[in-house]
């Protein structure tokens, strides 16, 4: 660490929370009605940006007859129920507790829309620990990752100087959001994501359970 963070953010789905095979099986199910295939190829495109610019891509990359917004709600509906039960990544529950423990404010800069985000935190044992959370559909969110606005928010939110927080994600969008508001970003990635731009990122992990306090010299 070039210096010590006062600050945590974390990103949510698939870095704490284990809802990118959610998100998958959701958009599999909305395409297959059409007789159409969601793979990864697609899923790369839009994996950790906002959710409306996603669904446009997939709509119209698929040539699907709904508009972006039919598609949202619809997988927000199957989303809504899958989420109630989703899992935290590994690390995740030993790393926030420990940060916690040491008094580092933390805070969640997501994708997500509020109301799922909601969800997805409530099944979790560190689902209180937040200091602020803010999600891509915030009134004060211009626009989605890899923009820099969900993470400058949350550290206006912090009370923070971006160049005191650290950022962990698993997106490249999300890493470069992280870079463009100025912060450092620990990339957290999961094996299919390998062959991935992560640029920028201070360093590249496979699970939160290679992090420890004395990696972040706290």
């Amino acid at each position: 660490m070039p210096l010590p963070p006062t600050h945590v953010i974390f990103d949510l789905d698939g870095t704490l929370v284990d809802t990118e095979p959610l998100y998958t099986l959701a958009a599999e199910r909305i395409v297959a009605r059409f007789g159409k295939v969601f793979d990864f190829g697609i899923k790369r495109q839009i994996m950790g940006g906002g959710p409306l610019a996603g669904a446009r891509f997939v709509v119209e990359h698929l040539g699907l007859p709904l508009t972006p917004e039919q598609y949202l709600a619809e997988r927000e509906v199957i989303l809504g129920e899958a989420c109630k039960t989703a899992r935290a990544m590994p690390g995740a529950i030993r790393l926030i507790d420990a940060l916690h423990a040491r008094g580092i404010p933390l805070a969640i800069g997501t994708s997500s829309e509020r109301e799922l985000c909601l969800l997805k935190l409530a099944a979790q044992p560190f689902g209180g620990r937040f200091h602020t959370i803010v999600c891509s559909d915030d009134p004060g969110v211009a626009s989605a990752k890899p923009a820099p606005d969900i993470f400058l928010a949350a550290a206006r939110g912090l009370g923070a100087a971006p160049e005191g927080c650290l950022v962990f994600e698993d997106t490249p969008k999300g890493v470069a959001a992280a870079r463009a508001a100025g912060m450092e970003v620990i990339a957290v990635i999961d094996a299919t994501m390998g062959g991935e731009d992560f640029t920028g990122a201070l360093r590249v992990v496979s699970s939160l359970e290679q992090i420890s306090l004395a990696d972040l010299e706290l």
